[in-house]
């Protein structure tokens, strides 16, 4: 566990002890918000440093959504006329990041406020999807281009600065960054790929390779827990697959819905994961085992 500090490696550890000695039903997934109380582009869900999930598209399109502990969401800031928000991540100082697709910019609610400002805008994207965030706070963003079925791979770096890392991929959906700092992980849904790039310090890819490929259904968004397992929702099929730092499923958690759009991980001890089902305009939530990246982040 890299870049986690001693206090928070022990904390992690007796988190995993605590659910593998008590009697909480991990993996086990229930509906967390009622259906329907988000529009079917509920996508982008994010928990900030206080536990707050948020997610886009409560209630109507151009909409970010806040949810309480026992799953009341309301309307936490509306966004610019004809900005439609996706993924959504937070950098270390509680800023949130929003990718805005159809006026092709990342957003940003500075922490405190409910200002919206546009952080980047590059008109050369198809749409900016998921969003990634590393350690330095610099967003790697995914750009599809779903009626050609190919797309784009971005990086933004902390002062708003658009670098295009790789074009012409396939369908680019999911992305995310490995607990380490090391590796940086980009779905293509229509190919059913999971790529996996090393991820140079100063923010530079290399060392393409396939992570692992599905044979049937789509992808969409992904995170990884704290010990580098990514957790990758599977469009179409209802499931959330938990794949190992090499490639191999270790288990599918089943969804009440079929068609999740993303995931997170929150919680009291990081170990909730929060799922977000366009079928049923809704999240879902079930108990993992090890806490999430970004959550252990927040915590150092």
């Amino acid at each position: 566990m890299n870049n986690i500090s001693l206090a928070l490696a022990t904390a992690l550890m007796g988190s995993v002890l605590t659910a593998a000695n008590s009697n909480e039903e991990l993996f086990k997934s229930r509906v967390f918000t009622p259906v329907n109380g988000f529009t079917s582009g509920v996508e982008g869900p994010a928990v900030d440093k206080t536990g707050t999930v948020y997610a886009v598209n409560f209630a109507k399109q151009g909409t970010i959504g806040q949810i309480t502990p026992g799953g009341e969401a309301s309307v936490f800031v509306e966004l610019p006329e004809g900005s439609i928000g996706n993924g959504i991540r937070f950098n270390r100082k509680g800023d949130m990041f929003i990718a805005d697709y159809p006026k092709h910019n990342i957003l940003k609610v500075t922490v405190g406020t409910k200002t919206v400002s546009v952080f980047a805008n590059e008109p050369r994207m198809n749409q900016p999807n998921d969003i990634a965030i590393d350690s330095k706070d610099r967003l790697y963003a995914s750009d599809p281009n779903w009626k050609n079925n190919t797309g784009n791979l971005w990086r933004i770096d902390t002062d708003g600065k658009v670098t295009l890392l790789e074009e012409n991929m396939g369908t680019t959906n999911g992305i995310e960054v490995s607990p380490d700092n090391k590796r940086l992980y980009v779905n293509e849904s229509v190919q059913r790929k999971v790529w996996v790039y090393d991820l140079a310090a100063d923010g530079n890819v290399s060392n393409k390779r396939l992570l692992i490929e599905f044979p049937d259904f789509g992808m969409d968004g992904m995170r990884c827990d704290a010990e580098g397992n990514l957790y990758v929702t599977r469009f179409g099929k209802g499931t959330v697959a938990k794949v190992s730092p090499d490639g191999k499923i270790l288990q599918e958690i089943q969804l009440v819905g079929k068609r999740p759009t993303n995931i997170c991980f929150g919680g009291k001890d990081g170990r909730t994961a929060y799922v977000t089902l366009q079928d049923q305009g809704n999240l879902e939530s079930f108990r993992v085992d090890t806490p999430g990246r970004e959550w252990a982040m927040q915590k150092k």
